[in-house]
C-alpha cells in the first residue's frame, strides 16, 4: 500500500479501534450512578483515592499517618467543593432552562465559559435553545400569517353566499366570478402549505419534459394579466424570449414565475410595466422578472426567500411561502434564483436554469 493509502485508512481504522474499544467499555459497571449529584462523585473520588493511599502505606510500610491523611482529605473535599462548583453551575442552569423551554419559555440562555465538555455542551445548548426559539417565532408567523390568509377569501365568499341565500343579490356571473377568485386564492394557499409539507419531508418527485420557453412564458404572461385584471391592478407585461428549450417539471416552473409576476404585479405602480426576459447565457437559461416598484434594499435580498419573509415593499402580503417554495423548485431543477441589482428602477428576480438535464 502506498503512503497516501496508509494516512488516508488510518484515522478510518483508529475510528473503528476506537469504537470498539467504546463498546467494550460500555459494559463496565457504574457503582457511582445512583449519586445524584457531579460534587458527590468527585468527593467520593477523591476519599476512595486517599483511603486506597492510606492502606497502601499501611500494608506494605506498616505506617498509617491518620492525622496527616485526615488532614489531607479534608482540604481535599473543601477543595473539591469550591471548585466543582464553576462545574456544575452550568449544568444545573440548563436543568433550569430546559424545564423552562418545556414551558414555552425559549429565551433562557446558559453562561457557557469554561473551555471543557461541559462548556461546549452549555454552547451546544444555547445553540439548541436559538433554534427551538427560531421554530417557535416561525411557527407562530405561519399560524398568524395563514389565519389571516384564510380570513380574508373566507369572509368574502361568506358575504357572497349569504347575500344569495337571504335574497340580497343575485348569482349573476360578475359575482360569481368574485367567488371564484376567492376560491382560487384559498386553494393557492392550500397548495402552498402542502408544498411546505413536501420540502420538509425530502418527497420532490419531478415529471421532466422538453418545455419551450417563449410559449411556456406566455401562458403565465396571459393568465398574470388575468389575475391581475381580477384584482383590479393597473399593470402591463412584457415578453421577450429568445427561441430556447429546457427540460423541466411544467408544473413546478409554472408555479414558479406565477408567483414571481404576481409579486411584480403587485409590488407595481399604478399603470407599471412587468417585463420578462429570456436569454441563453453558455449552458443555462436567464430569465428575469422586472418591476418598476420600490424594489428590494440590498440587505433584505438573501431572507425574502426565508420561509414566513414577506419583506418591508409595500404591498407586501401573503404567507411569506411563496419566494422560498419557489427556491425550492429551482434548486429541485439545479438552478438559482436570486434578487440582483435592476437595471432601471424597481426589483429583478434571474432565475438561472441548466438547459442540459441533470
Amino acid at each position: 500500500m502506498s503512503d497516501d493509502g496508509a494516512v488516508r485508512y488510518a484515522p478510518a481504522a483508529s475510528l473503528v479501534w476506537r469504537n470498539r474499544v467504546t463498546r467494550a467499555l460500555s459494559w463496565l459497571p457504574r457503582p457511582l450512578d445512583p449519586v445524584r449529584s457531579i460534587k458527590m462523585k468527585i468527593i467520593m473520588v477523591l476519599l476512595a483515592g486517599g483511603l486506597s493511599g492510606l492502606i497502601w502505606f499501611y500494608l506494605w510500610l506498616g505506617w498509617f499517618p491518620i492525622w496527616t491523611g485526615v488532614t489531607a482529605t479534608i482540604i481535599g473535599v473543601t477543595i473539591v467543593q469550591f471548585l466543582a462548583r464553576g462545574m456544575t453551575s452550568p449544568l444545573r442552569e440548563m436543568t433550569a432552562a430546559a424545564r423552562a423551554m418545556a414551558q414555552g419559555d425559549y429565551d433562557r440562555r446558559v453562561r457557557a465559559t469554561a473551555a471543557d465538555e461541559v462548556g461546549e455542551l452549555a454552547a451546544a445548548f444555547n445553540h439548541m435553545a436559538a433554534d427551538l426559539a427560531a421554530a417557535d417565532r416561525q411557527r407562530r408567523e405561519l399560524i398568524a400569517n395563514v389565519s389571516h390568509e384564510l380570513r380574508t377569501p373566507i369572509t368574502a365568499l361568506q358575504g357572497l353566499l349569504e347575500n344569495i341565500v337571504d335574497g340580497v343579490a343575485r348569482a349573476e356571473p360578475e359575482m360569481m366570478q368574485t367567488a371564484l377568485a376567492q376560491t382560487e386564492r384559498l386553494g393557492r394557499l392550500v397548495t402552498e402549505l402542502l408544498d411546505l409539507s413536501r420540502i420538509d419531508a425530502g418527497v420532490a418527485p419531478l415529471k421532466r419534459h422538453p418545455i419551450d420557453v417563449p410559449s411556456f412564458l406566455d401562458g403565465v404572461v396571459r393568465e398574470a394579466e388575468v389575475n391581475a385584471a381580477g384584482s383590479g391592478r393597473d399593470v402591463r407585461f412584457e415578453v421577450a424570449a429568445a427561441e430556447i428549450v429546457v427540460t423541466g417539471d411544467r408544473e413546478r416552473l409554472h408555479q414558479v414565475f406565477a408567483n414571481l409576476l404576481d409579486n411584480a404585479a403587485r409590488h407595481s405602480p399604478p399603470g407599471g410595466t412587468v417585463q420578462v426576459r429570456a436569454e441563453r447565457h453558455d449552458e443555462h437559461v436567464l430569465i428575469a422578472v422586472t418591476d418598476e416598484g420600490e424594489g428590494i434594499p440590498p440587505e433584505e435580498r438573501d431572507r425574502v426567500f426565508e420561509r414566513f419573509t414577506r419583506g418591508e415593499r409595500p404591498g407586501g402580503g401573503g404567507t411569506g411561502l411563496g419566494l422560498a417554495i419557489a427556491r425550492w423548485v429551482v434548486q429541485l431543477h439545479h438552478g438559482t434564483i436570486a434578487a440582483v441589482d435592476p437595471e432601471r428602477r424597481g426589483c429583478q428576480i434571474n432565475v438561472e436554469l441548466p438547459l442540459i438535464r441533470k
